[in-house]
């Protein structure tokens, strides 16, 4: 078994960071920890900071920094993650959230944190070509990856469209918004030498070999 590993993926809509954070959660045999698993699992077990959280989201307004940052903390702390490591995928969003998340990793580090980089005109075409299942959000893409059956869902039998967000002008506004929150995150783990930028176009098994070399080259480096 390959041992685990503590990674951050950052990449903006389309980059493919959710694929690539799946393959590498099964790569490492470590979880794949995503920002919206751990609000509706923490939602659903009712625990203190899903308490507060559904407070919040039930109100239509964003969940304060110190209860995202309570939700990650009390998923990090389970034993699958403590064990083996962890693919954080969603968190941190802000410099501050990185500051908690350093700061409660102690003293183990982090392994890497990947800036999955893509073109934006890339992006915009897997983005006009991603569909979705409207039950159960599974992804899909009419240009190299359709369902089975046209308009159906493969996994629940759901109708599989095309979301309202995803035209043009919508995913720039979006591409432009994640530019300027996300670039002072990227430079503050970059002066910390914990940043690779890795180029997210190719095939996904292309752009997964590249990223384990990365990860592995980063440890190799820390034990020698």
């Amino acid at each position: 078994m390959n041992p685990g590993a503590r990674i951050v993926i950052l990449g903006k809509q389309g980059a493919g960071k959710g694929t690539q954070a799946v393959r590498l959660s099964r790569h490492y045999v470590v979880p794949h920890v995503a920002t919206g698993d751990i609000f509706r699992a923490s939602v659903r077990s009712g625990s203190e900071f899903g308490q507060k959280a559904k407070k919040y989201l039930d109100a239509g307004e964003l969940v304060p920094d110190e209860v995202v940052i309570g939700m990650v903390r009390e998923r990090l702390s389970q034993s699958d993650a403590m064990h083996r490591g962890f693919i954080l995928d969603g968190f941190p969003r802000t410099v501050g959230q990185a500051e908690a998340l350093m700061g409660f990793l102690e003293p183990e580090p982090l392994d890497v944190v990947i800036n999955l980089e893509i073109a934006t005109g890339e992006v915009l075409g897997r983005l006009a070509s991603r569909r979705v299942c409207s039950d159960c959000g599974a992804n899909y893409s009419v240009a190299d990856n359709p369902p089975r059956v046209s308009g159906i869902c493969d996994v629940c039998g759901g109708d599989v469209v095309q979301r309202d967000d995803d035209t043009e002008s919508a995913i720039r506004r979006r591409l432009e918004l994640y530019e300027r929150e996300t670039a002072p995150l990227i430079e503050w783990f970059e002066k910390r030498s914990l940043l690779a930028t890795i180029a997210g176009a190719g095939a996904p098994d292309e752009v997964t070999d590249r990223l384990v070399a990365e990860v592995d080259g980063r440890r190799q480096l820390r034990r020698s």
